[in-house]
């Protein structure tokens, strides 16, 4: 059975966000279109995401060197398994969306730390003889929806970043839906609002 994951990266529900309200859009679109695939709906801002620190970094060197999973500490152990149910709940997915706000010309802080639990060597890319990375997510279809206050039509660091994570994994087929510009015109920010729920709900129906 298909599985789209629902990756959302802002505090804020669609009544104040603008990603978060395109998103809602596509979301109701596709559940209508694909009434037997199953959502993963998910806010990061409503879940533990770790961050790669020491007690990660230490963990994997020593299971790297031997040492059995039981005898990390406890901290360790927690972080270890939830960073991998991340990893494990991404690759179970045939489809996924990445919704966020641009801040600061980047993504929100937890999307960063969602990111590092997908790019994991041997799960969702590895090295060739050449010690040229290969991506291994490449039958996974992505939509990345990003709403900003001015207009880069994807050239700003954030959606590049997205982008090139995902293509480095081996995605492919790659679409992007960016709401832009309400902050430099905000007069015409209901249209543009407007437009964006449009086209996400058109996406909902073919992605």
């Amino acid at each position: 059975m298909t599985k789209l994951l629902i990756v959302r990266a802002h505090p804020l529900t669609g009544e104040v966000s603008r990603s978060m309200k395109v998103t809602d859009a596509f979301v109701e679109s596709y559940k209508k279109k694909n009434p037997d695939h199953v959502i993963e709906d998910t806010n990061l801002y409503d879940m533990a995401v770790p961050e790669i620190d020491r007690n990660l970094l230490d963990a994997w060197a020593a299971l790297g060197s031997g040492t059995p999973f039981d005898k990390l500490s406890e901290v360790q152990q927690e972080k270890v398994t939830l960073f991998g149910n991340y990893t494990d709940n991404f690759l179970t997915a045939d489809k996924v969306v990445v919704a966020n706000p641009l801040w600061n010309l980047n993504v929100p802080a937890r999307l960063k730390a969602w990111v590092d639990t997908i790019n994991v060597s041997g799960k969702t890319f590895k090295y060739n003889e050449l010690g040229q990375p290969i991506g291994l997510a490449a039958d996974k279809k992505v939509l990345h929806i990003q709403a900003s206050g001015g207009t880069y039509a994807g050239q700003d660091p954030a959606s590049i970043y997205i982008k090139t994570i995902f293509n480095f994994i081996g995605v492919s087929d790659f679409h992007e839906l960016f709401v832009e510009g309400m902050d430099f015109a905000p007069e015409d920010a209901p249209k543009i609002v407007a437009d964006a729920v449009a086209e996400a709900t058109a996406l909902g129906q073919t992605f």
